[in-house]
Protein backbone atom coordinates (compact mmCIF):
# COMPACT_ATOMS: atom_id res chain seq x y z
CA UNK A 1 0.00 0.00 0.00
CA UNK A 2 1.51 3.38 -0.98
CA UNK A 3 2.16 6.07 1.71
CA UNK A 4 -0.66 8.13 1.96
CA UNK A 5 2.25 10.85 3.51
CA UNK A 6 4.17 10.42 0.18
CA UNK A 7 4.73 13.16 -2.42
CA UNK A 8 5.95 12.55 -6.06
CA UNK A 9 9.21 14.03 -5.29
CA UNK A 10 9.76 11.58 -2.26
CA UNK A 11 10.45 7.82 -2.17
CA UNK A 12 10.49 4.95 0.90
CA UNK A 13 13.90 3.69 1.01
CA UNK A 14 15.99 2.27 3.91
CA UNK A 15 18.61 4.93 5.69
CA UNK A 16 21.58 2.58 3.89
CA UNK A 17 20.06 3.66 0.77
CA UNK A 18 19.80 7.34 1.53
CA UNK A 19 23.61 7.78 2.82
CA UNK A 20 24.49 6.25 -0.70
CA UNK A 21 22.64 8.29 -2.45
CA UNK A 22 23.51 11.52 -0.50
CA UNK A 23 26.79 10.55 -1.31
CA UNK A 24 26.32 10.09 -4.58
CA UNK A 25 24.25 13.63 -5.18
CA UNK A 26 27.28 15.28 -3.44
CA UNK A 27 29.88 13.72 -5.45
CA UNK A 28 28.03 14.59 -8.79
CA UNK A 29 27.62 18.47 -8.12
CA UNK A 30 31.26 18.32 -6.71
CA UNK A 31 34.25 16.66 -8.93
CA UNK A 32 36.58 17.26 -5.63
CA UNK A 33 34.88 14.66 -3.66
CA UNK A 34 36.66 10.82 -3.56
CA UNK A 35 35.71 8.11 -1.54
CA UNK A 36 38.18 5.80 0.62
CA UNK A 37 37.76 2.19 2.18
CA UNK A 38 38.63 -1.39 2.24
CA UNK A 39 36.47 -3.18 -0.12
CA UNK A 40 35.60 0.20 -2.00
CA UNK A 41 33.97 -1.20 -4.50
CA UNK A 42 33.25 -4.46 -3.30
CA UNK A 43 29.46 -5.72 -3.58
CA UNK A 44 28.16 -4.85 -0.33
CA UNK A 45 29.74 -1.15 -0.78
CA UNK A 46 30.20 -0.78 2.76
CA UNK A 47 26.83 -2.06 4.45
CA UNK A 48 25.52 -0.99 0.77
CA UNK A 49 26.22 2.64 1.21
CA UNK A 50 28.68 2.79 -1.55
CA UNK A 51 27.56 0.84 -4.63
CA UNK A 52 27.54 1.43 -7.79
CA UNK A 53 28.85 5.13 -7.15
CA UNK A 54 32.12 4.76 -8.83
CA UNK A 55 29.97 3.67 -12.20
CA UNK A 56 28.53 6.86 -11.73
CA UNK A 57 31.12 9.37 -10.72
CA UNK A 58 34.13 7.29 -12.12
CA UNK A 59 36.38 4.31 -10.97
CA UNK A 60 39.35 6.90 -10.16
CA UNK A 61 37.39 8.24 -7.42
CA UNK A 62 36.82 5.56 -5.29
CA UNK A 63 40.61 4.35 -3.62
CA UNK A 64 40.55 0.90 -2.43
CA UNK A 65 42.87 1.56 0.93
CA UNK A 66 44.75 -0.96 2.65
CA UNK A 67 44.30 -2.30 5.80
CA UNK A 68 46.35 0.34 7.60
CA UNK A 69 43.79 3.15 8.79
CA UNK A 70 45.97 5.54 10.88
CA UNK A 71 48.09 5.83 7.30
CA UNK A 72 44.64 5.82 5.01
CA UNK A 73 43.20 9.03 7.17
CA UNK A 74 46.84 10.28 6.99
CA UNK A 75 46.18 10.21 3.24
CA UNK A 76 42.77 12.18 3.39
CA UNK A 77 43.91 15.23 5.50
CA UNK A 78 46.58 16.07 3.05
CA UNK A 79 43.94 14.78 0.06
CA UNK A 80 41.88 17.65 1.69
CA UNK A 81 44.50 20.09 2.13
CA UNK A 82 45.39 19.88 -1.57
CA UNK A 83 41.60 20.56 -2.57
CA UNK A 84 39.82 17.51 -2.10
CA UNK A 85 36.86 16.65 -0.03
CA UNK A 86 38.02 12.82 1.17
CA UNK A 87 34.92 10.50 2.27
CA UNK A 88 36.80 7.95 4.46
CA UNK A 89 34.35 4.83 5.41
CA UNK A 90 35.61 1.81 8.21
CA UNK A 91 32.90 -0.71 8.73
CA UNK A 92 33.57 -0.61 12.30
CA UNK A 93 34.48 2.52 14.38
CA UNK A 94 36.77 0.55 16.65
CA UNK A 95 39.01 0.72 13.50
CA UNK A 96 39.65 4.88 13.77
CA UNK A 97 40.67 4.37 17.11
CA UNK A 98 44.06 3.04 15.20
CA UNK A 99 43.86 6.48 13.43
CA UNK A 100 43.17 8.81 16.11
CA UNK A 101 46.57 10.45 16.13
CA UNK A 102 45.56 11.82 12.96
CA UNK A 103 41.98 12.96 13.66
CA UNK A 104 42.38 14.54 16.55
CA UNK A 105 46.12 15.83 15.94
CA UNK A 106 46.02 17.01 12.32
CA UNK A 107 41.97 16.83 10.96
CA UNK A 108 40.81 18.38 13.84
CA UNK A 109 43.66 20.72 14.21
CA UNK A 110 44.92 21.82 10.74
CA UNK A 111 42.30 24.71 10.18
CA UNK A 112 43.71 26.62 13.77
CA UNK A 113 46.91 25.52 13.51
CA UNK A 114 47.12 26.98 9.57
CA UNK A 115 45.51 30.23 10.50
CA UNK A 116 42.44 29.17 8.72
CA UNK A 117 44.80 28.35 5.60
CA UNK A 118 44.07 24.97 5.28
CA UNK A 119 40.25 23.64 6.03
CA UNK A 120 40.06 19.67 6.19
CA UNK A 121 36.73 18.82 4.68
CA UNK A 122 36.51 15.01 5.49
CA UNK A 123 33.70 12.90 6.64
CA UNK A 124 34.56 9.95 8.08
CA UNK A 125 32.00 7.45 8.29
CA UNK A 126 32.29 5.04 11.55
CA UNK A 127 29.52 1.97 11.58
CA UNK A 128 28.38 0.83 15.08
CA UNK A 129 26.26 -1.35 16.42
CA UNK A 130 25.56 -5.00 17.99
CA UNK A 131 24.79 -8.58 17.44
CA UNK A 132 26.11 -11.29 15.69
CA UNK A 133 28.32 -11.99 18.66
CA UNK A 134 30.30 -8.91 18.10
CA UNK A 135 31.64 -8.62 21.65
CA UNK A 136 33.89 -6.26 23.16
CA UNK A 137 36.12 -5.42 20.00
CA UNK A 138 33.63 -4.49 17.39
CA UNK A 139 29.98 -3.13 19.45
CA UNK A 140 31.02 0.09 21.21
CA UNK A 141 29.77 3.37 20.19
CA UNK A 142 31.91 5.98 20.79
CA UNK A 143 30.13 9.15 20.08
CA UNK A 144 31.34 10.94 23.34
CA UNK A 145 35.09 10.27 22.39
CA UNK A 146 35.13 12.26 19.25
CA UNK A 147 32.50 14.55 20.52
CA UNK A 148 35.37 15.73 22.92
CA UNK A 149 37.55 17.19 20.42
CA UNK A 150 37.35 20.52 19.35
CA UNK A 151 37.38 20.90 15.52
CA UNK A 152 35.12 18.20 14.97
CA UNK A 153 31.96 17.65 14.48
CA UNK A 154 29.53 14.79 14.60
CA UNK A 155 26.46 13.20 13.75
CA UNK A 156 23.98 10.38 13.88
CA UNK A 157 21.47 10.09 11.60
CA UNK A 158 18.43 7.67 12.58
CA UNK A 159 15.97 8.31 10.25
CA UNK A 160 16.75 7.99 5.87
CA UNK A 161 15.78 11.92 5.15
CA UNK A 162 18.29 13.11 7.99
CA UNK A 163 20.88 10.39 6.93
CA UNK A 164 20.92 11.75 3.20
CA UNK A 165 20.16 15.55 3.86
CA UNK A 166 23.37 15.23 6.91
CA UNK A 167 25.71 13.17 5.07
CA UNK A 168 25.03 15.77 2.09
CA UNK A 169 25.72 18.27 4.55
CA UNK A 170 28.90 16.89 5.74
CA UNK A 171 30.50 16.17 2.76
CA UNK A 172 30.35 20.13 1.83
CA UNK A 173 31.76 21.32 5.11
CA UNK A 174 34.98 22.61 5.19
CA UNK A 175 35.20 20.96 8.54
CA UNK A 176 36.08 17.20 9.13
CA UNK A 177 32.59 15.30 10.14
CA UNK A 178 32.21 12.18 12.21
CA UNK A 179 29.47 10.25 11.05
CA UNK A 180 28.35 7.69 13.26
CA UNK A 181 26.46 4.95 11.90
CA UNK A 182 24.01 2.58 13.82
CA UNK A 183 23.87 -1.30 11.45
CA UNK A 184 19.97 -1.24 12.98
CA UNK A 185 19.29 2.74 11.47
CA UNK A 186 20.66 1.22 7.96
CA UNK A 187 17.32 -0.97 7.69
CA UNK A 188 14.60 1.79 8.58
CA UNK A 189 12.59 3.17 6.01
CA UNK A 190 11.11 6.11 5.80
CA UNK A 191 10.36 8.75 3.01
CA UNK A 192 13.30 10.19 1.41
CA UNK A 193 13.58 13.44 -1.03
CA UNK A 194 14.56 12.59 -4.60
CA UNK A 195 17.75 14.27 -6.10
CA UNK A 196 19.51 16.84 -3.75
CA UNK A 197 18.99 16.69 -0.74
CA UNK A 198 20.36 18.57 2.25
CA UNK A 199 19.91 19.82 6.04
CA UNK A 200 21.79 21.80 8.16
CA UNK A 201 24.30 20.20 11.26
CA UNK A 202 22.26 21.81 13.60
CA UNK A 203 20.98 19.25 16.21
CA UNK A 204 18.09 18.36 17.87
CA UNK A 205 14.81 17.77 16.27
CA UNK A 206 11.88 16.76 17.45
CA UNK A 207 9.79 13.59 15.95
CA UNK A 208 6.82 13.28 18.62
CA UNK A 209 5.52 15.94 20.45
CA UNK A 210 4.17 16.06 23.65
CA UNK A 211 4.05 18.19 27.40
CA UNK A 212 4.95 15.29 30.10
CA UNK A 213 8.15 14.49 29.55
CA UNK A 214 11.42 14.81 27.55
CA UNK A 215 13.54 12.09 26.04
CA UNK A 216 16.99 13.40 24.16
CA UNK A 217 18.08 10.28 22.47
CA UNK A 218 20.13 9.57 19.87
CA UNK A 219 20.69 6.83 16.78
CA UNK A 220 18.51 3.26 17.49
CA UNK A 221 17.83 4.63 20.90
CA UNK A 222 15.34 6.78 19.19
CA UNK A 223 13.47 4.45 17.89
CA UNK A 224 13.45 2.10 21.68
CA UNK A 225 12.04 5.79 22.67
CA UNK A 226 9.41 5.65 20.48
CA UNK A 227 8.17 2.70 20.95
CA UNK A 228 7.96 3.22 24.83
CA UNK A 229 6.00 7.22 24.31
CA UNK A 230 3.64 4.76 22.33
CA UNK A 231 2.69 2.70 25.06
CA UNK A 232 2.83 5.29 27.43
CA UNK A 233 0.86 7.79 25.77
CA UNK A 234 -2.22 5.04 26.15
CA UNK A 235 -2.39 5.85 29.69
CA UNK A 236 -2.35 9.60 28.82
CA UNK A 237 1.31 9.90 29.36
CA UNK A 238 2.54 12.22 26.66
CA UNK A 239 5.93 12.19 25.89
CA UNK A 240 8.12 14.77 23.69
CA UNK A 241 11.10 12.57 21.50
CA UNK A 242 14.03 14.88 20.81
CA UNK A 243 16.42 12.84 17.93
CA UNK A 244 19.96 14.57 18.81
CA UNK A 245 21.45 14.18 15.47
CA UNK A 246 24.36 16.41 16.30
CA UNK A 247 26.55 15.85 19.11
CA UNK A 248 29.01 18.38 18.10
CA UNK A 249 28.37 21.43 17.88
CA UNK A 250 26.05 20.53 21.06
CA UNK A 251 22.45 22.88 20.03
CA UNK A 252 20.62 22.98 23.43
CA UNK A 253 17.69 25.50 22.33
CA UNK A 254 15.60 22.79 21.70
CA UNK A 255 16.24 20.88 24.46
CA UNK A 256 15.86 23.45 26.73
CA UNK A 257 12.04 24.82 25.10
CA UNK A 258 11.21 21.26 25.70
CA UNK A 259 12.36 20.88 29.19
CA UNK A 260 11.00 24.27 30.31
CA UNK A 261 7.33 22.39 28.83
CA UNK A 262 7.63 19.40 30.33
CA UNK A 263 9.65 19.79 33.60
CA UNK A 264 11.36 16.65 32.84
CA UNK A 265 14.57 14.93 31.27
CA UNK A 266 15.90 11.13 30.55
CA UNK A 267 19.02 11.15 28.36
CA UNK A 268 19.44 7.61 26.11
CA UNK A 269 22.32 6.97 23.91
CA UNK A 270 24.30 3.90 23.84
CA UNK A 271 27.39 5.22 25.00
CA UNK A 272 28.66 4.12 28.65
CA UNK A 273 27.23 6.66 31.11
CA UNK A 274 29.98 7.72 32.71
CA UNK A 275 31.46 11.00 31.28
CA UNK A 276 28.92 10.38 28.35
CA UNK A 277 26.37 12.18 26.25
CA UNK A 278 23.74 12.69 28.50
CA UNK A 279 25.69 13.68 31.22
CA UNK A 280 26.68 16.96 29.17
CA UNK A 281 23.31 17.48 28.03
CA UNK A 282 22.32 17.23 31.87
CA UNK A 283 24.86 18.92 33.33
CA UNK A 284 24.31 21.98 30.37
CA UNK A 285 20.77 21.65 30.35
CA UNK A 286 20.45 22.08 34.16
CA UNK A 287 22.62 25.06 33.69
CA UNK A 288 20.23 26.64 31.81
CA UNK A 289 16.80 25.55 32.91
CA UNK A 290 17.14 24.27 36.53
CA UNK A 291 14.33 26.45 37.44
CA UNK A 292 11.82 24.68 34.71
CA UNK A 293 12.69 20.65 36.41
CA UNK A 294 10.01 19.07 38.47
CA UNK A 295 12.42 15.98 39.50
CA UNK A 296 15.93 15.27 38.92
CA UNK A 297 17.50 14.57 35.14
CA UNK A 298 17.62 11.25 34.43
CA UNK A 299 20.36 9.02 32.02
CA UNK A 300 20.29 5.58 30.57
CA UNK A 301 23.53 3.74 28.70
CA UNK A 302 24.97 0.75 28.70
CA UNK A 303 26.86 -0.18 32.14
CA UNK A 304 30.70 0.23 32.48
CA UNK A 305 32.08 -2.77 31.15
CA UNK A 306 32.98 -4.32 27.97
CA UNK A 307 30.33 -5.51 25.58
CA UNK A 308 29.52 -9.05 26.61
CA UNK A 309 29.80 -11.50 23.71
CA UNK A 310 26.62 -14.02 25.09
CA UNK A 311 23.21 -13.30 23.97
CA UNK A 312 22.54 -14.46 27.62
CA UNK A 313 24.18 -11.47 29.18
CA UNK A 314 23.87 -8.92 26.17
CA UNK A 315 20.19 -9.10 26.69
CA UNK A 316 20.94 -7.46 30.00
CA UNK A 317 23.14 -4.81 28.36
CA UNK A 318 21.59 -2.64 26.47
CA UNK A 319 18.73 -0.09 27.39
CA UNK A 320 15.38 -0.46 25.94
CA UNK A 321 11.82 0.73 25.89
CA UNK A 322 11.08 -1.32 28.80
CA UNK A 323 13.96 0.62 30.59
CA UNK A 324 13.08 3.74 28.92
CA UNK A 325 9.42 3.41 30.39
CA UNK A 326 10.22 2.23 33.73
CA UNK A 327 12.48 5.46 33.85
CA UNK A 328 9.77 7.97 33.06
CA UNK A 329 7.16 6.08 35.26
CA UNK A 330 9.84 6.44 38.54
CA UNK A 331 10.76 9.84 37.41
CA UNK A 332 6.60 11.00 37.49
CA UNK A 333 5.72 8.67 39.90
CA UNK A 334 3.26 7.00 38.40
CA UNK A 335 1.31 4.11 40.51
CA UNK A 336 2.93 0.13 40.43
CA UNK A 337 -0.58 -0.38 38.91
CA UNK A 338 -0.27 1.60 35.82
CA UNK A 339 3.47 1.09 35.48
CA UNK A 340 3.63 -2.46 35.32
CA UNK A 341 0.43 -2.50 33.00
CA UNK A 342 2.78 -0.52 30.82
CA UNK A 343 6.02 -2.33 31.04
CA UNK A 344 3.90 -5.63 30.74
CA UNK A 345 2.46 -4.11 27.46
CA UNK A 346 6.06 -3.06 25.96
CA UNK A 347 7.56 -6.61 26.86
CA UNK A 348 4.37 -8.26 25.37
CA UNK A 349 5.81 -6.28 22.00
CA UNK A 350 9.34 -7.53 22.49
CA UNK A 351 9.08 -11.32 23.20
CA UNK A 352 9.18 -12.13 19.44
CA UNK A 353 12.37 -9.99 18.61
CA UNK A 354 15.94 -11.74 18.67
CA UNK A 355 18.48 -10.49 20.68
CA UNK A 356 20.73 -9.47 17.97
CA UNK A 357 18.35 -8.25 15.13
CA UNK A 358 16.11 -4.82 15.34
CA UNK A 359 12.96 -5.07 16.43
CA UNK A 360 10.77 -6.03 13.22
CA UNK A 361 8.20 -2.71 14.43
CA UNK A 362 11.71 -0.13 13.46
CA UNK A 363 12.12 -1.09 10.02
CA UNK A 364 9.18 1.91 9.58
CA UNK A 365 8.52 3.72 7.35
CA UNK A 366 8.73 6.51 9.97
Amino acid sequence: MPDMNQNSNESVIQTATAIRDGLLEAAKRDASVIFMAEGVEDPTGVFGTLSGIGDVIGKERMIETPVAENATVGAAVGAAMAGKRPVVSFHRVEFALLAMEQIINNAAKMNYLSRGKHPIPIVIRLVVGRGWGQGPNHSQSLESVFSHIPGLKVILPTFPADAKGLITAAVEDPNPVICIENRWCHYVEGNVPNGYYSIPLDGPKVIRKGSDFTVVSTSYMTLEATMAAEKLSDIGIEVEILDLRVTRPLNLDQIEKSVRKTGHLLTVDLGWVEYGVGAEIIASTVGRAMDALNASPQRLGIAAHPTPSSRGLVSQYYPDAVEIARSICESINLSEAKKNKVLSQIQKMRTSALIDTPHPAFKGPF
